[in-house]
């Protein structure tokens, strides 16, 4: 069973900080004397959903402070180019208070980009992966809310993983070949073989129901959201959505037949149905819309 912690919360700090004490001891556990490297959402600047709000940033990082990291590092790979996202956020005096590192996916050199070629996938050539989210001995992940109008459907945990993927200025081919194939859904997942995050927090104060992921049509989710795992993450990701009243592409889909949910289970990442996946109330004051979103969730 893959446990999904539930923050009803519209304070960003306070949700974050509820949903990832309600992981329970395996967390800080994970996290005491690591070397932590965090992947956040900084596809481009927009305000989240658009990009990781910079007060849940903050709030993650204090808390792997707080759990006894032994450093902690920023690794990203933007839409534009990364350092002009984070400048563009305002983020970097906050990085530079807290004591966190940079690494910036678009300088690293062609040795540091890890060649993967499996069987079975829909990659043509295969994809690479930047080698320090391989090499990580504990990746943290933190995403937001929202669909995607470009063939992604949605843009969750799984979807965050085109960022350690190389940008259009780096090795174009990648980018060419993932957003102009029938397959993008499940070459999105495939990428996600290759790595295992420790833990995600999804940040859902703000959602976008229909476009993304840089803007879109929003509507208050009030939400945060944290597991162990990424492929039930998105699931219960989708039915908030669903609870929200999203567009076509998620109201009118089975939750678990969506094809990078569909990928991921196939792949061995994550649960295949709902029975697999329970939403926990983080606090009493989340447990009507974790039922809310588990009666959605048990829809399939």
């Amino acid at each position: 069973m893959h446990s999904v912690c539930l923050c009803h919360n519209r304070d960003r700090s306070l949700g974050a900080d509820a949903a990832l004490e309600a992981l329970g001891p395996r967390a800080p556990e994970a996290v005491k004397g690591q070397d932590v490297l965090l992947k956040p959402n900084f596809n481009t600047a927009d305000p989240a959903p658009g990009s990781t709000h910079n007060d849940t940033l903050v709030a993650l990082i204090e808390k792997l402070w707080q759990w006894g990291a032994a450093s902690v590092t920023l690794g990203e790979r933007s839409w534009q180019p990364t350092a002009q996202v984070m400048e563009q956020k305002g983020i970097n005096p906050d990085l530079e208070r807290l004591g966190v590192q940079v690494i910036l996916f678009d300088d690293l050199s062609e040795k540091d980009w890890v060649q993967i070629k499996e069987p079975g996938h829909h990659w043509p050539k295969g994809f690479c992966v930047a080698r320090p989210i391989l090499e990580a001995s504990c990746l943290v992940q933190t995403c937001c809310l929202k669909t995607h109008q470009f063939g992604g459907v949605f843009t969750l945990s799984l979807k965050l993983a085109v960022g350690v993927v190389p940008g259009r200025a780096q090795m174009p081919a990648y980018m060419e070949a993932l957003h102009t194939s029938p397959h993008q859904r499940q070459m999105i997942a495939e990428i996600n073989s290759a790595f295992e995050p420790t833990f995600t927090l999804l940040d859902g104060v703000e959602a976008f129901v229909d476009g993304g992921p840089a803007t879109g049509k929003r509507a208050a989710g009030d939400v945060m959201l944290a597991g162990f795992n990424r492929v039930a993450l998105d699931a219960v990701g989708v039915a908030c959505l669903k609870h929200l009243g999203s567009n076509a592409a998620i109201m009118n889909s089975p939750i678990f037949a969506q094809e990078q949910l569909v990928r991921a289970a196939e792949l061995g990442l994550g649960p295949a149905e709902p029975g697999e996946v329970e939403v926990i109330a983080a606090d009493q004051a989340s447990g009507g819309l974790a039922l809310a979103v588990a009666a959605i969730l048990a829809q399939g």
